[in-house]
């Protein structure tokens, strides 16, 4: 069949499905918004294959034209194929993160497959690539905007990652690892949010719920309520009378973070806690249908198979090569600096709340058979005991100042001041969920800049974290026009309960600041391409504007404006702000050492040669090698180290490696990695594999980029402006050193995360 044929045939079966596939169709809907509830599982898979169809068909046409190859005929053209591809995977993509029902991750286990193999077509074909390479030549030469370059480059490198340079059998091979990783992946998140949402933990007694302060008990008590648990039930389930639940109980506990992490900091029950911190922290290890152990050391097995196969020693080497930091060698060095730096503040931490536990040793405060040791899962409980005794900052006492909606405006207003921008609310627009709502951006002479949505509450059906995504990139369409985007803030915040509105934490206050940051970044974007815009930078570029956001959210001059007592619309008062400023660095040991251990667990992951170890070795399990397995080596700091010594090869134990990695890095007993290697999802589904160092990396410039606002003055136009239109409206369009470089007016200092961390 002709290709003008297979298109006709196309076009003929979307016309004949318009009717039922909103996919197919215009979406007449305010600003082009999908029709989310017009939308249902069954349309995502017939979309997706006629989606792959035409983008198909489209680079079969570049590659049949007969005129030279040019960046115009080519890449550009590339670029603006596979619209409908786009529409129906950025709805899906992101659906399956904020509202993943079981229907919708059965059609993601199908698509995913389908996806890899379209992926593998394109960067696979020959012909394709010939004409993408004669572009690339002559990118220097052909008088290409710098964006035009980075984009040619970044096509280039898609081809060459994927394999177009191998053999026959060497391709078929790549095609087999990208279908494997990607199901492993998707099997990985789906497992963790399975595990999440597995464990609960129902209490009926007061003294079981000793030292929680009554808005979690609010929260606990409507969680219980919406699991459908009553007084009764929970009386049944726990073999007691009616009579025996405590007033304004039973209680449910989750491992959602607005759940643990307040049960974590302020229960007195040591056995409760350490039971909801093993429960939390073994996700994805427990031996059962979700574990995750097998599936992590066939994905990292696959890694470094591609990798070798492209000529890399291991994933972090080619992970990094396009990114900022280059080697693994340059990260590993930024990471101890910062590591051991954490630790020895954290040795301090722990040190002044043994005084504390000790103190309650004595007291008989603690079981009789409880060992008087600070243990991960005392942290948060003493730490909280700590700031209250040195800064006399309550949780729950601040937390009425940061109702939701407020702490929302405050983020508007901040980025009005800061940019222009404005924010309108919207009414009757589509949403995928009724805890969604929608605003209109405009500039400051009433431009059009995009649509945000928000969705900050956690249910079943959510992953636990917080991001932000986009239903729609912004772009300039051939025509001509910019194409302005859908943005996505998603967050897991406490829940309004019995009556009472959200209320937040000084953490998640700072959070929705964060990935308000990012929000911007999609929001002001102004590029030609829509690969180049806005977030699609280097990953350890990435966290720069929304990092650079969160410096804004504990200035007095800006908890003025949006930090009211919901209930008395009192500001909050100038004592409280100056305790919250000088608890501010309080406990940044611990946060130090635990996100710089979990990218060191990262980085040590992806430094491995092979996933077989000698049986001598620290983390081996009892599970023989296959026949012609290779030993395992680790690239710490450029150098390829052995792991044993042994030539009788075991796989690798996930958690004895771990274990021994962070022994060897210098973790200490009382705190664990961030994310453990189980529940490790930035790396083994999201994208930041050998990559979750950047969380640092770009602390280091929006430390540093916040000092000059500091100087300047927090709200100095010319100072925001610069950043505006240097970093924010770039995208990819430049190398995003250059970019920093040129809004700073020098290279970063890297001593600005220490000293703002108070390290």
């Amino acid at each position: 069949m002709t290709r003008n044929l297979i298109l006709t045939g196309i076009v003929l079966i979307m016309t004949s499905c318009n009717s039922i596939n909103p996919f197919f169709g215009d979406w007449d809907t305010p600003y082009s918004l999908p029709p989310f509830g017009e939308i249902h599982e069954t349309d995502y898979l017939r979309a997706v294959k006629f989606g792959i169809h035409q983008q198909a068909s489209e680079v079969d046409a570049i590659i049949a034209r007969d005129a030279e190859p040019t960046f115009e005929n080519t890449i550009a053209a590339y670029e603006h194929s596979g619209r409908l591809l786009d529409r129906v995977t950025l709805v899906l993509f992101n659906l399956a993160e904020s509202d993943a029902t079981p229907a919708l991750q059965k059609v993601v286990d199908r698509v995913i497959p389908l996806l890899t193999e379209h992926t593998d077509n394109i960067f696979m074909n020959p012909y394709f690539f010939e004409r993408v390479k004669t572009v690339y030549d002559n990118r220097n030469s052909s008088g290409l905007t710098d964006e035009q370059v980075r984009l040619t480059e970044k096509l280039y490198r898609q081809f060459i990652a994927n394999g177009v340079a191998l053999d026959a059998s060497g391709q078929a091979r790549m095609r087999e690892i990208n279908r494997e990783i990607a199901a492993l992946e998707q099997a990985f998140g789906n497992n963790l949010l399975a595990e999440t949402n597995a464990f609960t933990l129902l209490l009926t007694d007061s003294s079981e719920v000793s030292g929680l302060p009554e808005s979690v008990l609010h929260s606990a008590a409507a969680e219980a309520e919406a699991a459908g648990i009553s007084a009764h039930d929970a009386a049944k389930l726990k073999g007691l009378d009616d009579r025996d639940i405590a007033p304004g109980g039973p209680w449910l506990f989750t491992l959602q973070n607005q759940s643990y992490v307040p049960f974590m900091t302020y229960s007195t029950n040591r056995d409760l806690r350490e039971k909801m911190f093993r429960a939390y922290s073994s996700r994805g290890n427990n031996g059962n249908e979700r574990d995750n152990k097998d599936i992590i050391l066939k994905i990292i097995g696959l890694r470094i198979e591609k990798a070798q196969m492209l000529g890399y020693d291991t994933p972090a080497d080619f992970i990094l090569a396009d990114k900022m930091a280059k080697t693994p060698a340059a990260v590993d060095r930024f990471l101890d600096r910062i590591f051991r730096a954490g630790v020895a503040k954290a040795k301090e931490e722990a040190a002044d709340m043994q005084e504390i536990m000790d103190g309650d040793a004595l007291a008989g405060l603690l079981p009789a058979d409880s060992t008087s040791v600070i243990r991960p899962w005392d942290w948060a409980y003493y730490a909280e005991r700590v700031r209250m005794d040195r800064f006399a900052v309550d949780e729950t006492a601040v937390k009425p100042y940061f109702k939701m909606e407020n702490v929302r405006q405050g983020v508007f207003e901040t980025a009005r001041r800061l940019y222009g921008v404005n924010f309108e609310k919207l009414e009757d627009v589509p949403v995928y969920h009724p805890d969604v709502e929608a605003f209109r951006v405009t500039d400051s002479d009433s431009t059009f800049l995009g649509i945000l949505l928000t969705d900050y509450y956690p249910r079943t059906t959510k992953r636990g974290g917080a991001w932000m995504s986009n239903f729609r990139n912004q772009e300039i369409s051939e025509s001509g026009e910019d194409i302005r985007p859908i943005i996505v803030n998603v967050g897991n915040f406490t829940k309004p309960a019995a009556g009472k509105p959200s209320l937040l934490t000084l953490d998640e206050t700072a959070t929705m600041f964060h990935e308000f940051g990012h929000a911007l970044h999609g929001l002001l974007t102004r590029c030609t391409y829509k690969d180049m815009s806005g977030t699609n930078v280097a990953r350890d570029f990435v966290e720069l504007p929304s990092q650079l956001n969160e410096n804004w959210a504990f200035q007095p001059e800006v908890l003025a404006t949006y930090a009211t007592h919901y209930e008395t619309g009192e500001t909050i008062p100038d004592s409280l702000v100056t305790k919250i400023r000088r608890a501010g660095k309080f406990n940044y040991g611990f946060m130090t050492t635990e996100l710089a251990a979990a990218s060191i667990l990262d980085m040590r992951w992806h430094e491995l040669t092979s996933i077989y170890v000698p049986s001598d070795s620290p983390f081996a399990s009892g599970t023989p090698a296959p026949e012609g397995a290779k030993p395992a080596f680790l690239k710490i700091n450029g150098k390829l180290t052995p792991v044993g010594t042994s030539s009788d090869l075991r796989l690798i134990d996930p958690l004895k490696f771990e274990e021994s990695m962070m022994k060897d890095a210098g973790l200490i007993d009382e705190i664990i990695p961030r994310y453990r290697t189980t529940y490790f999802n930035h790396i083994f589904k999201s994208g930041y594999n050998a990559g979750y160092y950047s969380y640092l990396w770009a602390e280091v410039l929006d430390k540093d980029a916040f000092e000059l606002f500091l100087k300047k003055g927090i709200f100095d136009k010319r100072t925001s402006m610069s950043y505006r239109r240097n970093i924010l409206e770039k995208g990819d369009s430049e190398d995003p050193m250059t970019l920093y470089r040129r809004f700073r007016g020098a290279e970063p200092d890297a001593g600005a995360l220490l000293r703002s961390r108070g390290l």
